[in-house]
């Protein structure tokens, strides 16, 4: 299960074509002679910092259920919690996930996808409520992008714990002892993102280099 927000990728893809474009135009000169010029050198740098933030804000940001854990990948950092050391999935005005970091202590992260404010949350509620009107034979209680995401990724959950229950009392215990063993060492990572911060970092130092120089000269 993959959960990506439509409308930034819609709006950093915009983005990189117009950017593209335009750095395009000022190496070749498509549209006039081509300028090397300071000026347009920090044009080019300042549509490859806003390129950089395309793709952080809009391109990177998912939400992964697989096989064995839940990611979050927000705009610089990633979590990757397995499905054992994961404490509790909600889904409010954003999906938060609760669960055992690296040191054994208690973490909490929240999804940069489909996060809203409370004014929102309370809009996608009521949507939810005409909609139970009009088919009162679906549940849509709550049915926010959040919630609805959270419900989702609870239901690979349930599926990935081990099951306990066993006709035989000492097969059922040994599973449960498994499990909680399993549950003990499974542990959540947070990275930060190497190339997210390249994308950054790289053209605000460009930025500043050429703002030296032009101070400068």
């Amino acid at each position: 299960m993959t959960i990506r927000s439509t409308g930034g990728r819609v709006a950093a893809w915009a983005w990189l074509t117009f950017a593209a474009l335009n750095i395009a135009d000022l190496v070749f000169g498509i549209t006039g002679d081509a300028s090397y010029s300071l000026m347009s050198l920090t044009i080019g740098v300042l549509l490859l910092l806003g390129s950089g933030i395309a793709y952080t804000a809009g391109l990177r940001p998912a939400i992964v259920g697989d096989d064995d854990a839940v990611t979050v990948r927000n705009p610089l950092r990633d979590v990757r919690v397995p499905w054992g050391a994961v404490r509790a999935i909600r889904g409010t005005n954003a999906v938060t996930v609760r669960f055992t970091g690296p040191d054994g202590a208690e973490l909490e992260t929240r999804a940069w996808v489909h996060q809203t404010s409370p004014r929102a949350q309370a809009k996608a509620e009521a949507r939810a409520k005409k909609e139970q009107a009009k088919t009162p034979g679906i549940d849509l209680t709550g049915r926010t992008p959040a919630a609805y995401t959270a419900q989702r990724l609870n239901e690979i959950l349930d599926r990935r714990r081990p099951k306990t229950r066993s006709k035989a009392p000492d097969k059922a215990a040994a599973a449960k002892a498994e499990a909680e063993k399993t549950k003990e060492a499974a542990r959540g990572t947070v990275k930060w993102s190497v190339p997210a911060v390249a994308s950054l970092a790289v053209p605000a130092v460009a930025l500043i280099v050429l703002a030296v120089v032009g101070a400068v000269t």
